[in-house]
C-alpha cells in the first residue's frame, strides 16, 4: 500500500507524535494500542486496532492477517510500543522473573514477530519494505539496575534490525533503529517522579530533553525512503547525552 504505515503504541508519547506527523503528511496509519484516541475516531486515514502485545501470536495475527490476505499490508512497519517495568535486582526472584519475561515479551518478542510477518510478506511478493524499531539509549549505555530488562529488550531490538538489514537488503527490504534518550512523554514524567527532573537533564549537551516531535520527524524521513543506504544503522536522538 502506497504511503501507509503500520505502527504500534499510537495512543501516547512517541507513537502519538508519529501518528500526528504521518496524518499531517496525508499518509494512512494502521495503528494499534491498548486504547483508542477519540480525536482520530472519524479520521478516514487512521485505522485503529485495540491490541494487547502480551497475546503473542494471537493478537498480532488477528491484526495483521487481514491486511496480508487483502494485500494491503503497508510497506513501512514501525515498532514503537513498549513497557517500562521497575524491577530491582534485589527484588523477590519470582517478581523479578515475571517482570523480566513481560518486558521481553512485549518489547522484543512481539516487535520481532510483527517484523517477521511483514518481512515474510514483503519478500514473498517482491515488495520493498522499510522496518523501523524505536529502541532506546538504554540499549547502548545501559540503564539503572531497576530497568535492566528494559535495556536488554531494547538492545535486542537493535541486533534484530542489523540481522534484517544484512539478510534482506538485496530483496529491497531496509531496516533501521531509532534510539531516543529521555523524551518528553508520560514515560519521562514517571522517571521524573522516581529520580527528579535534574536526573533527566544532567550530562546533556542541551538544556532540555527531546520533544517527541523530533523523533516523529526522523521516523518520517526514514519511512520516506531518504536513508536507504543507512540500512542497519541506529539513529541516536538524545540531546547529546552520549555521542557516537
Amino acid at each position: 500500500m502506497q504511503s501507509s504505515i503500520l505502527l504500534t503504541g499510537t495512543s501516547r508519547g512517541i507513537g502519538y507524535a508519529i501518528t500526528q506527523r504521518f496524518l499531517k503528511e496525508n499518509w494512512t496509519v494502521h495503528g494499534a494500542s491498548t486504547k483508542m484516541i477519540n480525536e482520530w475516531r472519524h479520521n478516514q486515514a487512521y485505522h485503529h486496532t485495540i491490541l494487547d502485545l502480551f497475546e503473542v501470536p494471537e493478537a498480532i495475527d488477528s491484526w495483521m492477517n487481514p491486511l496480508i490476505t487483502s494485500k494491503n499490508l503497508p510497506s513501512v512497519v514501525i515498532n514503537n510500543a513498549a513497557i517500562f517495568l521497575d524491577s530491582p535486582i534485589e527484588s523477590d526472584e519470582t517478581d523479578w522473573l515475571d517482570k523480566w519475561r513481560k518486558t521481553i515479551e512485549v518489547n522484543l518478542t512481539a516487535s520481532s514477530y510483527i517484523a517477521k510477518k511483514a518481512i515474510q510478506y514483503w519478500a514473498e511478493h517482491d515488495n520493498p519494505g522499510i522496518l523501523i524499531n524505536i529502541s532506546s539509549r538504554a540499549a547502548q549505555r545501559g540503564d539503572t539496575q531497576e530497568f535492566a530488562a528494559y535495556a536488554a529488550s531494547k538492545a535486542g531490538m537493535l541486533a534484530f534490525i542489523k540481522s534484517v538489514a544484512r539478510n534482506y537488503g538485496k530483496k529491497g527490504i531496509t531496516a533501521f533503529s531509532v534510539a531516543p534518550g529521555f523524551v518528553h512523554t508520560d514515560m519521562a514524567i514517571e522517571s521524573i517522579q522516581t529520580y527528579g527532573e535534574e536526573y533527566l537533564t544532567q550530562g546533556l549537551a542541551l538544556n532540555e530533553i527531546v520533544p517527541p516531535e523530533d523523533i516523529a520527524t526522523l521516523v518520517y524521513r526514514i519511512a520516506s525512503g531518504e536513508f536507504k543506504h543507512a540500512t542497519g544503522q541506529t539513529f541516536h536522538v538524545n540531546s547529546g547525552s552520549y555521542m557516537v
